[in-house]
């Protein structure tokens, strides 16, 4: 059986400061290189950060036609696989909450998240679901929260996918942190087992100003089987052979 090699980035955060999460980015890439993956997802929000306050995002935000997208296009271009980055994204005035598609250090996609949180009401939500192929591995994305909403995983099954990648950032109140602690993975088996999609999530780790985040980065098969997962309180590079698609 075929099988096409994907890794998840479970990562610090890193808000405000782009350079930081590049130099992140880099190093992940070169680990995910030397094991030979094809595709690497990061985390929600991974670029700027995943910033809740409107001013600040709105001062982080990108236009994907900007100068300093393309900036962070020149950083990647050497970049082997193809890559699922989580950031802020600008157009005219709305922002959004997008996780774009890379190769090569060329724009391929994108997907805007569709279920937004409370805090999230600046944003705007994303209307479009479309399908990504690597080595012939069809895929599709959501992001953290859209995971509790079955149509958003169906969008991505009814586009032929047989991969979700949810890039997600769960870093929470320790009090909320604890009790949706083992919340993440069921509600991402559910979606598995509606669809039969293969799910592979990229999380944050790390503690800030009373919040923590555990994850998880996992892999799971479309019986919502967990079956690759990080330790939950380390940065680390998930990496596992999925089937491919015939």
């Amino acid at each position: 059986m075929k099988t096409v090699r994907i890794a998840a980035a479970q990562t610090l955060e890193y808000r405000e400061n782009v350079e930081a999460a590049l130099t992140c980015a880099l190093d992940m890439i070169r680990q995910a290189e030397a094991e030979g993956a094809r595709l690497l997802i990061f985390p929600e929000g991974f670029l700027q950060g995943y910033l809740t306050e409107p001013e600040t995002a709105r001062r982080a935000a990108m236009d994907l036609g900007s100068p300093a997208f393309a900036a962070v296009m020149s950083r990647l271009a050497d970049a082997g696989p193809m890559i699922v980055m989580g950031m802020i994204e600008a157009e005219g005035e709305a922002l959004f909450n997008t996780a774009v598609v890379i190769e090569n250090g060329k724009l391929i996609g994108r997907y805007r998240k569709a279920h937004l949180l409370k805090g999230e009401n600046f944003f705007q939500p994303g209307t479009e679901t479309s399908v990504f192929t690597v080595d012939g591995l069809r895929f599709g994305i959501n992001i953290c929260y859209d995971t509790g909403f079955p149509d958003a995983a169906c969008k991505v099954a009814l586009t032929g996918a047989s991969l979700l990648v949810c890039c997600a950032n769960n870093m929470m109140p320790r009090a909320n942190a604890e009790k949706f602690r083992d919340v993440h993975n069921a509600a991402r088996g559910e979606r598995c087992r509606e669809t039969g999609l293969w799910l592979i999530s990229a999380d944050v780790t790390g503690e800030r100003e009373g919040r923590i985040s555990w994850g998880p980065t996992a892999v799971l098969n479309p019986a919502g089987d967990v079956v690759a997962q990080l330790p939950l309180e380390a940065p680390g590079l998930l990496v596992f052979d999925i089937p491919g698609d015939m």
